[in-house]
């Protein structure tokens, strides 16, 4: 398996936008939550972490193919 390590503020990035992501879909799904603040907060947080998803893609693989990169 190949290593990557990625510095702080870029891996807080990637883990922020999974967590985003994830988060608003969990509320799109769930039923505790009355719907309409639940459909408003569930689909902001999962288009944020959506588009966010590609900022933080494109730091992962560029630091995969030069992984001497010094550039957070």
């Amino acid at each position: 398996m190949k290593e990557l390590v990625l510095a702080p503020p870029v891996f807080g990035f990637v883990v922020g936008t999974r967590a985003m992501l994830g988060f608003g879909v969990g509320l799109l799904v769930a039923s505790r939550i009355p719907d309409a603040r639940r459909r408003a907060i569930g689909t902001v947080l999962a288009t944020i972490g959506a588009v966010s998803t590609i900022p933080a893609a494109m730091l992962v693989f560029r630091r995969s193919r030069d992984p001497r990169r010094q550039d957070a």
